[in-house]
């Protein structure tokens, strides 16, 4: 049967397949970083207004230096704190700097300078505190208390914390489940997704293990705790995205021994600069001029220029184009991507549960004898949508989408029955009607053996229809079944396009990593065109699968969207998230988010830090070799100032407006193929 309904028509059926998570972020002026950014930028611009209109120097200047007092004394602070444990950091040099610039005149330069070291420490402080408070909201997720039940029958209200291994808990419809455990009684439907990532809800009985954190649907459960507290799924989520980020900050260490040498070596040549002509019998003035005028050529500001303005300039198209990438880190990493992995439902597909096949049964001709006289596509949808209709699961309102977007009318139903974990039934027309878990199904007695037929054979339908990575639902009329119909995710319509020119861009082809079924998971990955597929994996299995790319020789960008993909983008080198339903965790974690939830978009923001990349390297020749010129001229003749600042100025400016052609739509329209 060709697909009943778009993607707009089912997203009633997507609106309830994943329970919400809390919300608990630190807000950004609750930072002191921030804030004394904010305040330095502020008085930088007021200065900068008054510089312009050609005010008297003492009234700029006053900016100005409030401007260096307020922005620069918490890195002053942390590099003298530094420099008493013998290291010199490049923010006590940025500060010495700025100060040198003032003493020549250079207090604009200077003031530069500040503003560019107190924003970006107010944008690491930011982003450390959003994922701390993500983390937090990603522990909330499972309640601070359950309900135990003694061995008498008695029930009590504890702390979450307080429960054991080998106590019962019980979980009432609509509730979150406690701890992780084993289900030794009752049955239900759990949406999970937020830790293995299924589009809809898993049914579950004696014998299936749940989560904590997730959400129980209906019917009462009665769970057996397998694991403490301390180390349910949801914890374990919680620190693997703790230990992967650190281990990324350790990737900055490089930079920061680059930072130490480099400093140093300015500091050791500013010094000789100023104390070897002293004892040559240089006059004071003109040996700390040569000293200034060497730390201002020689001052990092060229080359922090020549690496921000491309970064910053690919940022800003990318965002205007429904990408937001975090920093400017973050786009480097980016632009090293050899390899794409995907989570599946959610990123791949919408994560909107869809009918996309109804399958008549024939057993016998049996099924024509149904009171209901069911015997085409539509008067089955028809019947299924009027059961259903009360229903509030994900499977009932893609089965009442499909009619609503076949334009066919839902008659009303009574006697409406809902029963957990096996399905619904109503009276429609004069006709029992039921739709479920065809396993879970059982018929009537009957004489002539119709029931019985029809559900040998709508288990041999749904175990094929199952077969192709989609869930199946039974449809049975006055104890006959007549149909299976179906349920499928609805793929992305740029899935393909996007998956496709990954593949183009990176070293290696795209891998599939799914918490969903074999099934499920190798339908989507024949759609797109993935053949690497590791179907059934929880949150610690994606983290290990992109650690051991990462062990391969690979630099993985990981795109997924929800909870039970943090892990694996805090482990793999970039983080990619799906905005429009990401998780909060998902969506602090991730090193960049596609807001417009378009997945062309992403190998699109990988070709455009590429291009960013290579603009990189070459403002870092043209800035390198200006200050190997005029440091070199300063130290074997004599630099003039003047010379020496509009050198220095002049290559800042160019290797700025180098990096700025990014800011145009080409560059955009360049990176995605268009």
């Amino acid at each position: 049967m060709p697909t009943l309904v778009s993607a707009p028509a089912a997203e009633r059926a997507g609106g309830q397949a994943r329970a919400p998570i809390p919300r608990r972020r630190t807000p950004m002026f609750a930072l002191g970083e921030v804030r004394w950014a904010a305040a330095a930028l502020v008085l930088f611009c007021c200065g900068g207004l008054l510089h312009l209109a050609g005010a008297p120097a003492w009234s700029y200047w006053a900016f100005y230096l409030a401007c260096y007092a307020v922005g620069g004394w918490e890195p002053a602070l942390s590099g003298l704190r530094a420099l008493r444990e013998r290291t010199l950091d490049v923010d006590l040099l940025m500060i010495v700097a700025a100060i040198g610039a003032a003493a020549i005149g250079q207090i604009f330069d200077g003031a530069l300078l500040i503003i560019i070291f107190a924003t970006s420490g107010a944008l690491e402080a930011l982003a450390t505190r959003r994922t701390e408070d993500s983390v937090r909201g990603l522990l909330g997720l499972a309640p601070d208390r359950g309900t135990r039940v003694a061995t008498d029958g008695s029930e009590e209200a504890v702390d979450a914390a307080d429960l054991r291994v080998g106590d019962t808990v019980l979980v009432r419809p609509g509730e979150r489940i406690a701890a992780d455990g084993e289900v030794v009684d009752g049955a239900g439907e759990v949406d999970q997704a937020t830790v293995t990532g299924e589009s809809l809800p898993a049914a579950k009985g004696a014998g299936d293990e749940v989560f904590a954190g997730t959400m129980n649907g209906s019917g009462a459960l009665r769970i057996r705790v397998t694991r403490p507290a301390h180390d349910t799924v949801v914890a374990r989520i919680a620190e693997q995205v703790r230990q992967a980020t650190a281990t990324k900050a350790r990737t900055q260490l490089f930079i920061e021994r680059f930072e130490q040498h480099y400093s140093v070596g300015v500091v050791v040549a500013t010094i000789a600069l100023f104390t070897i002509p002293l004892l040559l019998g240089s006059d004071l003035e003109s040996a700390l001029l040569r000293a200034m005028t060497f730390m201002i050529v020689a001052s990092p500001c060229a080359i922090v220029l020549a690496t921000m303005p491309p970064l910053l300039a690919a940022m800003a198209t990318a965002g205007r184009n429904g990408v937001l990438v975090k920093n400017a880190v973050a786009m480097e990493r980016l632009a090293a991507t050899s390899v794409v992995a995907f989570d599946k439902t959610g990123t791949l597909t919408a994560g909107r549960p869809r009918v996309e096949d109804i399958r008549l049964i024939d057993a016998q001709g049996h099924e024509r004898r149904a009171a209901g006289g069911y015997r085409t596509e539509t008067e089955v949808l028809r019947a299924a949508a009027a059961a259903e209709y009360p229903s509030e699961h994900p499977v009932g309102a893609a089965i009442v989408a499909a009619a609503r977007a076949a334009e066919i009318a839902v008659p009303d139903a009574t006697d409406f029955v809902a029963a957990p974990g096996r399905g619904v039934a109503a009276t429609v027309e004069g006709v029992r009607v039921e739709v479920g878990e065809p396993r879970r199904m059982r018929p009537d007695a009957a004489g002539d053996g119709a029931p019985a037929d029809s559900y040998v054979r709508a288990c041999a339908i749904a175990a094929e229809v199952e077969a192709s990575g989609r869930t199946a639902v039974a449809v049975v009329a006055d104890s006959v079944a007549v149909a299976v119909i179906g349920i499928g995710d609805t793929l992305r319509p740029d899935a393909e396009r996007g998956v496709r020119r990954c593949g183009e861009l990176s070293a290696a082809p795209p891998v599939l990593l799914t918490g969903d079924n074999a099934g499920a998971a190798e339908r989507v990955a024949a759609a797109v065109g993935i053949g690497d597929v590791r179907p059934g994996l929880l949150p610690e299995d994606k983290a290990a699968a992109v650690r051991e790319l990462a062990e391969g020789g690979q630099r993985v960008a990981f795109v997924g969207d929800g909870v039970n993909d943090a892990p694996a983008m805090a482990t793999a080198r970039s983080g990619i998230a799906m905005g429009g339903a990401g998780s909060d965790l998902a969506l602090e974690t991730a090193d960049a988010v596609v807001v417009r939830d378009e997945l062309a978009a992403v190998p699109a923001a990988v070709a455009l830090a590429r291009r960013a990349r290579r603009l990189v390297i070459a403002n870092l020749v043209i800035a390198g070799t200006v200050i190997v010129t005029l440091a070199t001229w300063d130290i074997v003749g004599t630099l003039p100032l003047p010379l020496g600042v509009a050198g220095h100025e002049g290559s800042t400016v160019l290797v700025a407006l180098n990096g700025l052609r990014l800011l145009r739509d080409r560059a955009w329209s360049q990176a995605s193929g268009s």
